[in-house]
């Protein structure tokens, strides 16, 4: 057995902890470029009180190559020295991206995968400071940052060691105003993120830990959450589920959910979670129906256990199915997804490096069969 394990130099994690962004802040840099969308919490104040200059720097949707670019150009005009990322996974991944280009020469195309050199970044990033404002990405403690690229209409990651944010600074606090189905989609993903590790081609007894706990804690709290906003506990296991989910993704894998996410979000203008909530259930039954031997099996009856409290994988997909029904999850017709661009996506999916850590290989048929069922 041998495995590696990468986090952020320090996770700050609590309900109020936000307030400490600027003694945190201050131990970074002087000058810092805030990534933020539109509804993230001010942190203006805070960092003034701190002696710590804020250039904001908005971000709306989807990070795309072009605004991570010019987020690099007004960081160095503006002699940023470190990075604040405030929101969703989107504008998390936006300031690690900004935060390794700053540290790095080049064009950003040098180093992207797929429609870029793929080069390694030779430098670590800038600090950056990710304060999640969602809980669903785990975007917080990962080493990747994935880039919309609308002319190639292609999501794409920036990938490095590097690029780990050196605090993630996690108040529960911040989610509360998620709406519901927005919470709903983060949710899914974060559930998506400590399934998947936990089955993967590469699980290590460190992610399976993680994976565990964030099970139990969505299986208890995702539909409170969803149902009562304001549910400080349930926003807390939330929290902690994707930030498990995220440390785990990093560290040992995904799978074929994810495989086919990341290049249906070039695809078609959907949530990434939503695309997850979508295709979980109907991936956990291909890959059960596949699994190769009984060790294969015991993982999924694991996961039945912990999430249903019945020992039968089996079980597992018809929970998954009343609970996006409960949870008002939209399948995938839509968002635009119809059964003549089947054939493009499982080509793409097949390509995708999250594909490559499922459990099981599975066929362009067993994975058209998945879209026809979540369709």
């Amino acid at each position: 057995m041998r495995f590696e394990f990468f986090t952020p130099t320090k996770i700050v994690f609590g309900q109020g902890v936000f307030c400490e962004i600027g003694t945190i802040a201050k131990s970074m840099g002087s000058r810092a470029l805030v990534v933020c969308g539109a509804s993230a919490p001010d942190a203006g104040h805070a960092l003034a009180s701190a002696g710590v200059a804020c250039i904001p720097f908005h971000t709306s949707g989807e990070p795309t190559t072009m605004r991570v670019c010019e987020g690099v150009e007004k960081a160095r005009s503006e002699r940023c020295d470190f990075v604040i990322g405030i929101g969703g996974g989107s504008s998390i991944d936006a300031a690690k991206a900004i935060a390794a280009l700053l540290a790095n020469d080049g064009d950003l195309l040098d180093y992207l995968e797929v429609i870029g050199k793929g080069k390694s970044l030779l430098h670590p990033s800038v600090p950056c400071l990710a304060v999640p404002t969602t809980s669903g990405t785990g975007a917080e403690v990962t080493r990747n940052a994935v880039l919309a690229s609308p002319e190639h209409h292609v999501k794409v990651s920036l990938r490095s060691p590097f690029m780990t944010p050196k605090v993630a600074l996690i108040d529960p606090k911040l989610t509360v105003s998620m709406p519901p189905a927005v919470t709903a989609f983060t949710g899914m993903d974060a559930l998506t993120q400590v399934v998947e590790p936990f089955v993967c081609s590469r699980t290590n007894p460190l992610t399976d830990s993680l994976c565990r706990e964030g099970m139990v804690r969505a299986a208890r709290s995702l539909r409170k959450a969803v149902e009562e906003g304001s549910n400080l506990d349930a926003r807390e296991d939330m929290c902690v589920t994707s930030l498990f989910g995220g440390l785990a993704l990093a560290n040992s894998g995904l799978g074929a959910v994810h495989g086919f996410a990341a290049p249906m979000g070039g695809m078609f203008s959907a949530p990434h979670g939503a695309l997850c909530a979508a295709l979980l259930p109907y991936v956990m039954e291909a890959n059960i129906r596949a699994a190769r031997d009984k060790k294969q099996l015991d993982r999924f009856d694991e996961i039945a256990g912990i999430l249903t409290g019945r020992a039968k994988a089996v079980e597992v997909v018809e929970w998954l199915l009343h609970l996006t029904a409960d949870l008002k999850i939209s399948r995938l017709r839509s968002w635009g997804v119809s059964r003549d661009r089947f054939d493009e996506i499982v080509s793409a999916a097949s390509k995708a490096s999250s594909m490559k850590a499922n459990p099981t290989v599975l066929s362009r048929e067993d994975l058209t069969k998945i879209l026809d069922a979540a369709l």
